[in-house]
């Protein structure tokens, strides 16, 4: 089944093998830079590194040798992760959701709590979270309760400081 934006079903209903990994394309992005910095960058000048160190002579006993071998396998592994995941992530315009009235990936969304306080959030994916700037998981307990929402609906929320309501305020795609 082809998952688009606009139509996503709920990630619990869904299998593991069925799931997908949606990110935005300034997260796709990030992942592309860094596994390129990694690879043609940073790579090359610890084996260049590890190469002189390992030319000084006794490997056992030579930090710079031993640290810059962990450091190529540090690397050599997140350039693996990085490479599998690409392939894996699932690329969303965000102004490509059928219904725009409605939150789905991709969405920023402004919500107003009891006491009358916004907030505004940008609903992304597992790759892209960062709370600091207001980007949540659509796989969170708050994202995944205000998928399919619309402006004007409250969302019950349990949080570690408890039980809050929320009401869509507004919804927009893009920048």
């Amino acid at each position: 089944m082809i998952d688009r934006p606009g139509e996503q079903r709920d990630p619990a209903s869904m299998s593991a093998s069925d799931q997908r990994i949606y990110i935005t394309p300034e997260g796709a992005k990030k992942l592309e830079d860094e596994l390129n910095e990694l690879w043609n960058v940073e790579r090359r000048r610890v084996t260049h590194e590890v190469s002189e160190a390992a030319a000084l002579g006794d490997r056992s006993e030579n930090a710079e040798y031993i640290y810059g071998k962990k450091r190529l396998r540090e690397i050599d592994s997140r350039v693996r992760f990085l490479r599998k995941r690409l392939d894996q992530l699932v690329v969303v315009e965000p102004g490509d959701v059928a219904d725009q009235d409605r939150i789905f990936f991709g969405a920023r969304v402004t919500l107003e709590n009891e006491s009358g306080t916004e907030f505004q959030y940008h609903l992304v994916g597992p790759d892209e979270i960062d709370p600091s700037l207001g980007k949540i998981s659509i796989q969170s307990p708050l994202g995944r309760v205000l998928i399919g929402k619309e402006g004007g609906d409250e969302v019950v929320v349990d949080r570690p400081s408890g039980r809050t309501t929320f009401t869509v305020v507004d919804i927009q795609y893009g920048e």
